[in-house]
């Protein structure tokens, strides 16, 4: 079995006439919480579109759980929550949560577990249009939990939480690696990055960093991580010049 559970080569995307990846590549290994880090606009949500097969590609090949990206037997082993809360407004946090449920052919049980796995039991039976922003985004954390994936795919999870909560978050994310779920956490939080197992750093569609934690922080002489973010950038600026 591939120990990689994401594996990305030579990728480029372009929209209109603007490069906006340019030939990434990159191993994600199965079981591990790998953060995803790069300020606004760098192509982190552009990179996870691709990976959850989504995104039109111009060259280049990405493989999820041994399979090309975007292939039909994957929905059911990957699981994506957007920027955006993906959930119906018109319903409840548990209705919601019970109607992905009923799409893998779980039961209600299943759906309460995943509405109290993000601190949502108090507010179940609250319309998601009538919540907050950072319980929208909880709320589609929780039905996007439902069926185990095997690959969680997480685009900004804790903009909006407060920082007790976002710690549960973390714990939960390093819970559900340790039962061999893989999961992909983007940020521009820096702060987050050392909650990871790995860093995929990214600035303007380029990786500029792919190692642990401690690794990144020894090759940069800092211990602080986005210090260590930024004397790579200055570096690679200095090698560009």
């Amino acid at each position: 079995m591939n120990s990689n559970a994401i594996e990305v080569d030579d990728l480029v995307v372009e929209r209109g006439k603007r490069r906006v990846l340019h030939g990434i590549g990159c191993s994600i290994p199965a079981g591990s919480v790998t953060g995803l880090l790069g300020p606004s606009g760098s192509g982190k949500t552009t990179l996870i579109r691709a990976i959850v097969g989504v995104q039109i590609v111009r060259s280049g090949t990405v493989t999820v759980l041994g399979m090309p990206a975007g292939t039909a037997e994957l929905r059911r082993k990957v699981g994506y929550v957007t920027q955006a809360p993906s959930v119906y407004a018109d319903l409840s946090v548990r209705e919601n949560a019970r109607y992905f449920a009923s799409l893998y052919g779980l039961g209600a049980a299943e759906a309460d577990r995943a509405i109290a796995d993000v601190g949502l039991a108090d507010a179940a039976r609250q319309l998601v249009g009538n919540l907050s922003g950072g319980q929208r985004s909880r709320a589609s954390l929780a039905c996007a939990l439902i069926g185990t994936p095997e690959l969680l795919v997480l685009d900004e999870p804790t903009v909006g939480q407060d920082p007790v909560l976002r710690a549960d978050l973390w714990g939960k994310f390093h819970e559900m690696a340790a039962r061999g779920t893989t999961l992909l956490v983007s940020s521009h939080v820096m702060d987050e990055a050392g909650r990871c197992d790995r860093l995929l750093l990214i600035r303007d569609g380029r990786l500029i960093g792919d190692d642990t934690p401690a690794a990144i922080r020894a090759a940069a002489g800092t211990e602080d991580l986005e210090e260590a973010f930024l004397r790579l950038i200055r570096e690679r600026a200095e090698v560009a010049a």
